[in-house]
């Protein structure tokens, strides 16, 4: 029964307590599923710097956990930390905190050295030492942040011991995020010298904790089942694809799902007016409200939007190539996000030069995100690599139709209109901009037939991508690491 398994979750982010990007959302919304199905399944977040008194000041319950010191050896000293218990949406979670070591606000080290990530490794090996205090059967552990964990229960000099008593997953959400440091960090933490060889973590002649983690995990699963496969080649792995290829066997893809209950155009509170596929009448409100907080008049050109991170990965620079082709195509771009500079200096640029026809607002902005995916008519996502991505799957819900590039999840929730009668949206193949602004086009093109775009609405709307889908399939991975099989 799936009521025996305990689970932990050790992650760096889960919204609504700390949240800078997907993984947030993903941690947010997975073990709040699991426990729907059953599954007792907690989280482990480092306790930042202010997020006690953030939470604190937002309502949280938080008190400390009795008898909830931790003890970790690193650095040849000890560090004490203390564990303190929350609720999010009737999750336990418990926060570790250590002000020496989490005494910064920002969740991310500025660089990859051994002080930098020093929190890293005091947040992976004190999962262990929670242990004490409440013992999971399973740690599952999301990207690098707790990636010393599944390695410290195969290396380390003392954790070792503790092998047999747990099993572990690693759920890899960008391959692009590694953990790498000079090998002499591997002693100061404990390890033996059999951890640091070409078979376990060594990675040209540095140390890898996130190659670690895959060879020592007993199930890695990605955020999407193509995201699976584009990871064992040599333009998705970012070195570890060998790596990954050798152990495709307990290698798995598990498409991330949306919380309808945020997400939801028939109750979402974001959003002026309601709507769904039986009364799409909301939606022209919402659009006039968009239009409204850009500072443009409704003159009935179609609406693209593009909601995301100013960065490489999103396709960012074929966007900015794209704009005037869009402009000359009758349409306008709205644009909400932050990121790098030169991108948004960019951006910034475009929308002065162009005028009304591109809109710019950087930063984040939730309710302005709710209001894009709303009154938009079509979502952007050009993206360079995509392990699963969200924007898309919002979009459907909300009948704006997306433009994707094949990539990651995107090929896994996407199908070109123009190529299957049970096409959801339209999509690209080759990354350059004429690729792009085609499918935008023939994007266009469709929308001048109103019964056939409110179809392929109608048809995306209809669609489920819920959490619940996904935890069974998370359920189901630890059901087969304890022996238990399927019901």
């Amino acid at each position: 029964m799936d009521a025996a398994i305990r689970v932990l979750h050790v992650a760096s982010e889960m919204a609504p307590l700390v949240k800078l990007g997907g993984l947030g959302d993903v941690v947010g919304s997975l073990p709040k599923a699991l426990r729907e199905a059953g599954v007792d399944a907690r989280v482990l977040l480092p306790c930042y710097a202010g997020l006690r008194e953030h939470l604190a000041a937002k309502g949280f319950p938080l008190v400390p956990v009795k008898e909830g010191e931790i003890h970790v050896a690193l650095n040849w000293r000890v560090y004490d930390g203390q564990v303190w218990e929350t609720a999010s949406d009737g999750v336990p979670v418990y926060l570790l905190d250590q002000p020496e070591l989490f005494g910064d606000p920002q969740v991310y080290p500025r660089e990859s050295t051994l002080g930098a990530t020093l929190p890293f490794a005091f947040l992976s090996l004190g999962a262990l030492e929670l242990a004490r205090i409440w013992k999971p059967d399973i740690f599952h552990i999301h990207d690098w942040p707790g990636g010393l964990l599944p390695a410290a229960l195969a290396w380390h000099r003392h954790y070792r011991s503790l092998q047999q008593e747990y099993d572990t997953v690693l759920t890899i959400h960008n391959m692009a995020h590694q953990w790498i440091l000079a090998p002499g960090a591997l002693e100061a933490w404990g390890f033996g010298r059999d951890a640091f060889t070409m078979d376990r973590m060594e990675f040209f002649g540095s140390l890898n904790v996130l190659k670690g983690a895959i060879v020592a995990s007993d199930a890695v699963t990605t955020v999407s089942p193509r995201y699976s496969w584009e990871i064992q080649t040599s333009q998705g792995g970012f070195g570890l694809h060998g790596v990954l290829e050798d152990h495709r066997g307990k290698l798995s893809g598990i498409l991330n799902g949306l919380d309808y209950a945020l997400w939801n155009p028939e109750s979402d509170a974001m959003i002026p007016a309601p709507f769904s596929p039986r009364d799409m009448t909301g939606k022209g409100r919402c659009r006039q409200l968009l239009l409204e907080r850009f500072g443009v008049e409704d003159d009935g050109r179609p609406i693209l939007v593009f909601v995301g991170r100013l960065v490489e990965q999103k396709g960012v620079d074929i966007l900015l190539a794209s704009l005037e082709p869009f402009a000359r195509m009758g349409a306008r771009t709205l644009v909400l996000g932050s990121g790098h500079a030169v991108f948004e200096n960019a951006l910034r640029e475009a929308a002065s030069r162009m005028g009304g026809t591109v809109g710019v607002h950087l930063g984040y902005d939730e309710e302005l995100a709710h209001l894009l995916y709303a009154g938009g008519d079509i979502l952007l996502m050009p993206s360079l690599f995509e392990p699963c991505g969200l924007s898309q799957l919002i979009a459907l819900r909300y009948g704006t139709i997306p433009v994707v590039r094949a990539v990651g999840g995107l090929a896994d929730t996407v199908i070109d209109a123009d190529g299957s009668d049970d096409g959801n949206g339209f999509v690209f193949s080759d990354y350059v901009p004429h690729e792009f602004s085609h499918a935008v086009w023939r994007a266009l093109e469709r929308r001048r037939d109103g019964a056939g775009w409110a179809q392929i609405q109608r048809r995306g709307m209809a669609q489920d991508y819920s959490w619940y889908r996904s935890a069974a399939a998370y359920a189901e991975v630890y059901r087969r690491l304890r022996g238990m099989g399927r019901e």
